[in-house]
C-alpha cells in the first residue's frame, strides 16, 4: 500500500503541480517560520543569543512539523483508515515540487522566446535569490538551468528519498528544514546569526540524496541520448565548485551533460559573489538547454522513484 500510496503522489505532482488557490502545507510553515522568527527577534538582540535563538527556531518548527504530521495522520487513521491515507496521499503529493519547478522553468522559457528580456528577468526573480535586473538572456538561460539541476535534489530526490526512509512525517520534517534553509539560512548580516543551524542541518539532510543525484542525472543523460560520460565525469570533477556542498552535485552533472558552463560571479542583495565555474564550455548554453534540463529532472526523479521502490520492498 505504501508503494502504491508514494507513486500516486509522484504521478499526482506530475498531473496537478502547485495549484496557487488550493492549500498547502508548505506555505503554512513558511508562515510559521516568520511568525516564530519574529517573536526570537524580539527577545534575542546580541549576535550569540541569535544564534540560540535559530536553534530553537529549528527545534521549534521542525519538530512542531513531524508532530502535526504524525498527530494528523494517525488520528484520522484512528477514526478511518481511508481517510488517513488519503489525508497521507495529498500531504505526500504536497511534498514534491517537480511539476512546480517545471511550470517555474517554462515561464521564463516562454518569456525568453517571446523576446521580452523585462518579464525573462521578473519571472527569474521568483524562483533566485539573486538581483536579475541586469541579467542578460544567457545569464538568465544559466540561472533557470542552475535552478532546475539544484532544485531536482531538495524539490524531488531528496523527499522521495525522506519519504521512503521515514514515511510523511520525516518527509515534512524534511520540507520544513528545507523550507527554512530558504528563508533564513543565508549568510548575510541578518541571517548569519539566526540562520546558521539552519543553513548547517539542511546541508547535513541533503547530503545522501544530492550524491544519488549526481548517478541519477548521469544515467537520464544518457536516456536523453546526451553526454553521459561528461555528466559522471563533470559531476565529479566540480561537485565542490559551490558554496554549497551539495549543490555542485546536481549542477555539475548537469552542466557535463549538456556541455556547459554554469555558476560564476552573481549578485546577491545588491553584494556581488564570486563563484566557480562550473563545467566545461564545449558551446554556449542557449533556452533549449532549459527543456533539456527539465527533461533530465523529470526522468532522475521517476528512476529515484523506482530506486527507493525496490530498497523499500527489500528492506520491508
Amino acid at each position: 500500500m505504501t508503494l502504491v500510496l508514494y507513486s500516486t503522489a509522484f504521478l499526482l505532482d506530475l498531473i496537478l503541480g502547485d495549484p496557487h488557490h488550493w492549500p498547502h502545507p508548505i506555505r503554512w510553515i513558511g508562515n510559521s517560520i516568520s511568525w516564530v522568527q519574529k517573536q526570537l527577534r524580539a527577545i534575542c538582540h546580541s549576535e550569540p543569543a541569535l544564534y540560540i535563538g535559530g536553534a530553537v527556531l529549528w527545534v521549534v518548527i521542525v519538530g512542531s512539523t513531524w508532530l502535526i504530521t504524525w498527530v494528523v495522520i494517525s488520528g484520522l487513521s484512528a477514526v478511518n483508515i481511508w481517510l488517513g491515507r488519503l489525508v497521507e496521499l495529498w500531504l505526500a503529493y504536497t511534498i514534491l515540487a517537480g511539476r512546480c519547478l517545471s511550470d517555474a522553468a517554462m515561464d521564463v522559457y516562454r518569456a525568453l522566446n517571446s523576446g521580452s528580456l523585462e518579464n525573462s528577468r521578473r519571472q527569474l526573480s521568483y524562483i533566485v535569490g539573486r538581483d536579475t535586473s541586469q541579467l542578460h538572456e544567457t545569464q538568465i538561460t544559466r540561472g533557470v538551468v542552475e535552478t532546475v539541476a539544484e532544485n531536482t535534489v531538495d524539490g524531488v530526490i531528496a523527499p522521495l528519498f525522506y519519504l521512503f526512509l521515514g514515511g510523511v512525517p520525516l518527509a515534512m520534517a524534511y520540507k520544513a528544514i528545507n523550507t527554512l534553509d530558504s528563508m533564513v539560512g543565508y549568510k548575510n548580516e541578518k541571517y548569519k546569526a539566526i540562520g546558521c543551524v539552519s543553513a548547517r542541518i539542511d546541508d547535513l539532510a541533503n547530503l545522501i540524496p544530492a550524491r544519488i543525484s549526481w548517478l541519477l542525472l548521469a544515467m537520464a543523460a544518457w536516456c536523453l541520448k546526451l553526454d553521459a560520460r561528461q555528466a559522471f565525469k563533470i559531476g565529479w570533477r566540480d561537485r565542490y565548485q559551490h558554496k554549497s556542498p551539495n549543490c555542485g552535485w546536481p549542477e555539475a552533472t548537469v552542466a557535463g551533460a549538456l556541455g556547459v558552463r554554469l555558476g560564476g560571479p552573481n549578485s546577491y542583495f545588491g553584494e556581488l559573489v564570486e563563484k566557480p565555474w562550473i563545467g566545461d564550455p564545449l558551446r554556449e548554453i542557449n533556452q533549449q538547454d532549459i527543456k533539456l534540463t527539465i527533461r533530465l529532472m523529470f526522468i532522475a526523479s521517476a528512476m529515484a522513484l523506482v530506486l527507493f521502490s525496490i530498497m523499500y520492498w527489500i528492506f520491508h
